[in-house]
């Protein structure tokens, strides 16, 4: 994907469209929202944080939250949707050189991991700066939804271009499930919980259709809570 942030160029209409939407607000920060529990006291560190919408909540429920992002118009948005959190604009591809080793209790990295080329490299920077007893909770498309969409074989690692409904043109990796979980483990994560999530039922009046269909098809997204192997020290 190399340095460019996508999103950039549709942030403001991209902050419109997940605040309320049904794939963001109904079904992916609900399920990372539950995997990441109880965050009051916590020192969360939000990875390609968007627009803020993940941590206005997190900052609701007591945490202490500090974000980055690729685009500076989405730290922008986020530094005015959060005000108490600590915004900065950083490229995944670069260490977190800002951040002291175990700094963090939780690492959120919600729907990012497939714009990222060193997927090792920046799972490894993020098990650096956790606790011990830390956890990093990520969610991604889900790879059966990907295969159906682009066709190909499934096992393939390879870069796609898709227009998305709202006419937004992006590029991203698409990977199975078996390379997400062996990445993790290369950067020194056991998995502790994957959830392949229903969206929320009070959804359901919003958009039947959808929900219906989520609600039975692993077609959206899948998340997951891995913690640092404690084995490696």
């Amino acid at each position: 994907m190399g340095s460019f942030p996508q999103y950039e160029v549709f942030a403001d209409q991209f902050l419109d469209h997940a605040r309320d939407g049904f794939y963001n607000a109904h079904y992916d920060r609900p399920a990372c929202l539950a995997l990441l529990g109880e965050v009051t006291g916590q020192h969360v560190l939000d990875a390609a944080c968007g627009p803020g919408l993940y941590a206005e909540e997190l900052t609701r429920r007591g945490a202490r939250v500090t974000g980055f992002d690729l685009s500076p118009r989405m730290v922008e948005l986020a530094e005015e949707r959060v005000p108490a959190g600590t915004f900065r604009v950083q490229d995944l591809a670069r260490p977190l050189d800002w951040l002291p080793d175990g700094s963090v209790d939780q690492v959120l990295f919600a729907l990012a991991l497939e714009y990222v080329d060193d997927r090792v490299a920046a799972l490894r920077e993020f098990r650096r700066v956790l606790r011990p007893d830390g956890a990093l909770v990520l969610s991604r498309m889900h790879p059966f939804g990907d295969w159906l969409r682009n066709g190909g074989s499934y096992f393939d690692v390879r870069v796609i271009e898709e227009v998305w409904s709202q006419g937004w043109q992006v590029r991203c990796w698409l990977a199975p499930l078996e390379s997400t979980c062996e990445e993790l483990r290369e950067a020194g994560f056991l998995i502790e919980c994957l959830r392949e999530p229903r969206p929320a039922p009070e959804s359901a009046e919003l958009d039947p259709e959808r929900y219906a269909r989520l609600r039975d098809e692993p077609t959206g997204f899948l998340a997951l809570r891995a913690i640092p192997d404690p084995r490696l020290g």
